[in-house]
């Protein structure tokens, strides 16, 4: 009898990690064998990241391999305009090698290969090998949706053959669908045009390699994104993929997190802190983030602050002199938080977030209410949804200048705060993401059903 063992692959992003992995655990749950495949370069910060108890490696039925990124220096790493063409042209020869050496030399073979749809191209090395595929969609249902939609937003003249925005009215694809504004269009708010052409291109070989796949595995769930869902063939929404419990989950990080927050929250009245992070890639002004610290400190709240190294470009974090004096008996700030269990803590009240897909899911999952600051991306129109489509948040506005100034940041938070329609709205969206992931939900229903099919697709291959 073959054992059913799927070979996972993911971007190597920090918000890639977190929901593949919770996939590959519900897989492994089971009984399906993972072998998670990280480049060389971030399984060193996932390990180091690492509790001691977890660093000798993962155990069980999922481990974690790792291939080269084909990268000559850290340079090419963190400049996307080259690392996107690096991954397209060497990981396809890292991963068709990688699976053959497990098939010749190990006991499971590879039965089932699933892709991040950010990658994929690597689709068509399962199809090469004879190995049945899936792809796996990372962020929203609606923005899969456009990038399908590309061919049509050339013609109508709405962006150019490179990507470059020709007409900037409201766009609404679909009958139904709501408007958007084509400057939030995925690799529109992505650095110098350079990169935006790169990251169009490459987005766009991606999305035509997904066409035809019998399975794309969506993080969300009908009653969130049903208009959306509905138009994509093979569409299959097996969200909110989040861990609801911390035995054996082990963590999927780039930063250890710190886990003295929690603490810190047990000590604080219900519903009163302010959580804020922004997420792994935001970077800050010296200016700007001193104007985030003011604000927060003028709403005169407790707040937990999850301000990571990197916040700042080239610099820690820079506070304005006396701030961290001022506000250290209703205040913590970390370098990085535990997320999932600071929103699902009783003293959270709102969700200052960047509007990442991870994040939104998280708060919608946890009822809180959120607060957008949107860095780049797909952020813009994840905060879109969350304050126009579901109105479960408001958003920040900026100034003149571009700047998120400190009296904008305490309004909205006591806006937020004292909006009980917002209350009311995300805590009914939280009941509808808990009933889809449990027995009898749709997403139970969808990933039990793509469970078989891994387990039929090893049993045809006995």
């Amino acid at each position: 009898m073959v054992i059913p063992h799927a070979l996972v692959v993911r971007l190597c992003a920090q918000g890639h990690v977190a929901p593949l992995m919770e996939l590959s655990h519900q897989l492994a749950d089971q009984g399906v064998l993972v072998t998670f495949v990280n480049t060389e370069f971030i399984h060193k910060y996932v390990l180091a990241a690492l509790p001691e108890n977890f660093r000798s490696n993962y155990s069980g039925r999922i481990r974690l391999v790792t291939i080269p990124d084909g990268a000559v220096n850290d340079e090419e790493r963190f400049i996307l305009s080259k690392m996107f063409p690096l991954l397209q042209y060497n990981t396809p020869s890292f991963i068709e090698e990688l699976i053959l050496n497990i098939n010749e030399k190990e006991e499971h073979k590879i039965t089932f290969v699933i892709v991040d749809g950010t990658m994929g191209f690597l689709l068509d090395v399962a199809k090469k090998l004879n190995i049945p595929r899936a792809a796996f969609w990372p962020a929203s249902a609606w923005m899969l949706f456009i990038l399908f939609k590309i061919p049509t937003l050339i013609d109508a003249g709405v962006i150019d053959l490179n990507g470059f925005i020709q007409e900037g009215k409201l766009i609404q694809l679909s009958e139904g669908l709501p408007a958007f504004n084509p400057a939030h269009l995925f690799w529109v708010p992505f650095g110098d045009t350079n990169q935006q052409e790169v990251f169009f291109k490459y987005l766009q070989m991606c999305v035509e390699h997904m066409k035809g796949i019998d399975h794309i595995l969506c993080n969300s769930f009908p009653e969130l994104e049903s208009p959306f869902l509905k138009l994509i063939n093979n569409a299959l929404p097996i969200g909110p993929l989040l861990s609801t419990s911390n035995s054996g989950r082990q963590p999927s990080s780039f930063w250890a997190e710190d886990f003295s927050c929690i603490n810190w929250l047990d000590r604080q009245p219900a519903c009163s802190v302010i959580y804020v992070s922004l997420g792994s890639t935001t970077i800050l002004s010296k200016h700007q983030l001193g104007e985030l610290a003011l604000g927060l400190e003028l709403t005169g709240r407790p707040f937990l602050w999850v301000s990571r190294p990197t916040i700042m470009e080239n610099n820690a974090a820079v506070y304005s002199e006396g701030f961290m004096d001022r506000v250290a008996r209703r205040a913590l700030v970390v370098e990085w938080a535990p997320q999932k269990e600071v929103l699902s803590h009783p003293s959270v009240a709102c969700f200052l977030t960047h509007c990442g897909w991870n994040s939104t899911m998280e708060g919608l999952f946890n009822g809180v209410p959120m607060l957008g600051w949107p860095y780049f991306a797909d952020q813009f129109l994840n905060q879109t949804c969350i304050v126009d489509l579901w109105k479960v948040g408001l958003k920040l506005v900026r100034d003149d200048d571009g700047v998120v100034g400190k009296e904008e940041i305490r309004k909205k938070i006591e806006d937020l705060m004292n909006d009980e329609g917002i209350r009311e709205r995300v805590s009914d969206m939280k009941e509808k993401g808990k009933r889809a992931v449990m027995e009898g939900g749709a997403s139970f229903a969808n990933l039990n059903g793509f469970v078989h099919t891994i387990k039929r697709e090893a049993g045809n291959q006995d």
